[in-house]
């Protein structure tokens, strides 16, 4: 498998009043043309990891690793013009609710389209036509309207949908989605997960998933790092999420409802302190 992302070494720092605080350390992994899922609790540093990846982090913040390689070229390197070209064209983010990344005031199609002639030459007219091509792909119907309309007109599942769309339209090689789900209810969760893994494997991207829903990342994932506390505690392959041995995994597994094993208490997870002092495992496939 051909590596798209080599991740070495990766810090996100902030400075505080008690002084800094490491919200990513120390972690490593590869991405190839797979989909490789980040799980953990909220503030184990998921999204800090996908935001890096694009540069990101704004000031006081600050990123270190010995290199963030894409394809061969270090995003670390680059300017910030530079990184403008990488940004949407190459390597896409779908943020967690698209009600804060769409813009309020501008037609679903202005945006999807000013997208698309952002990274490439195309006419108006021609930036429309690859419009209407790529939400009829998230399986939007009437998207000639959906074209005319505002945000605030769409429901979650439709405005998710929307942002997929969005980030795919420049033909990105890897793309990144920040918990894309969470907001929506089951059954549209399933059909827009189903839209995103069609059109991974029909393009052969790399998608990197960030969620904190273990059984949803081993139902869609092929590989799996769970973070804890900003490392990498435990890196399994997707299907066999649930024969874990860090007791980190073991303990989020367990505090999980399911239906095929009813308990009348689930487990509260206890900590240890060591977990957070422990070496980053390393993602490399």
């Amino acid at each position: 498998m051909s590596t798209l992302l080599d991740v070495e070494n990766l810090w996100v720092r902030f400075p505080t009043r008690n002084g800094v605080f490491d919200a990513v350390r120390g972690i490593s992994f590869t991405l190839g043309r797979e989909r490789l899922g980040i799980v953990g609790e909220s503030g184990s540093g998921k999204s800090m990891t996908g935001r890096s990846i694009l540069r990101l982090i704004r000031a006081p913040g600050v990123v270190e690793a010995d290199h963030i390689s894409l394809e061969g070229q270090d995003l670390l390197q680059l300017s910030e013009k530079e990184m403008r070209e990488v940004r949407g064209k190459r390597i896409s983010m779908v943020m967690q609710d698209p009600k804060f990344s769409l813009n309020p005031v501008m037609t679903i199609g202005d945006q999807i389209m000013e997208a698309y002639r952002l990274h490439s030459k195309a006419s108006k007219s021609e930036a429309y036509a690859k419009s209407i091509e790529m939400l009829e792909a998230v399986s939007i119907r009437d998207p000639e309207r959906v074209m005319r309309a505002y945000p605030h007109e769409m429901s979650g599942g439709m405005g998710q949908r929307i942002m997929i769309a969005m980030m795919l339209i420049p033909n990105p090689e890897i793309l990144i989605a920040d918990e894309p789900t969470s907001a929506l209810d089951v059954s549209v969760q399933r059909q827009v997960l189903d839209i995103m893994d069609k059109l991974v494997r029909e393009r052969g991207m790399g998608l990197i998933f960030i969620s904190h829903d273990l059984n949803l990342v081993a139902d869609f994932c092929d590989r799996v790092l769970i973070m804890y506390a900003g490392r990498v505690v435990e890196v399994c392959e997707a299907d066999k999420l649930h024969e874990a041995k860090h007791p980190y995994t073991r303990g989020l597994l367990n505090s999980l409802p399911r239906l095929d094993a009813p308990r009348d208490h689930l487990e509260v997870l206890q900590r240890d302190p060591a977990w957070s002092e422990a070496p980053s495992v390393s993602g490399r496939s």
